[in-house]
């Protein structure tokens, strides 16, 4: 599946989560990197909630801490047909639905010279 989505500012909430020792260490094991202790937020049109919802839904890959940190369910995904990384989908979140968070090894606004409003493509 492949889907183009518009470049947001987020939270700053993931640069917390990202740099937690547990998160850093299963990031690196099961995607075989270290993810930039942030990610891209990416908003998406709604007709395509419902294939996302599915993927999410069926999603077997998933981190568990045993803290008091919420579950991430995560799907390998292509940004821009050249960055490899992942689509996160965070038990415990304040963003709406139509939000994609990646991941990557990166700064990927920097490494892409990214802006709000810029489309990107994402697949997955």
């Amino acid at each position: 599946m492949k889907i183009d989505g518009e470049v947001t500012t987020g939270m700053g909430k993931a640069e917390f989560f990202l740099s937690q020792e547990f998160y850093i260490n299963e990031f690196k094991k099961n995607l075989g990197f270290i993810p930039y202790p942030g990610t891209l937020n990416v908003i998406v049109d709604a007709k395509y909630l419902h294939d996302i919802n599915e993927i999410k839904n069926n999603c077997k890959n998933i981190i568990k801490p045993d803290t008091e940190f919420g579950a991430v369910k995560y799907i390998r995904a292509i940004l821009n047909d050249q960055i490899d990384g992942s689509i996160v989908f965070p038990a415990k979140t304040t963003h709406e639905e139509n939000y994609l968070e990646f991941i990557a090894e990166e700064k990927l606004r920097e490494k892409l010279n990214l802006n709000d409003g810029d489309i990107v493509s994402i697949e997955f």
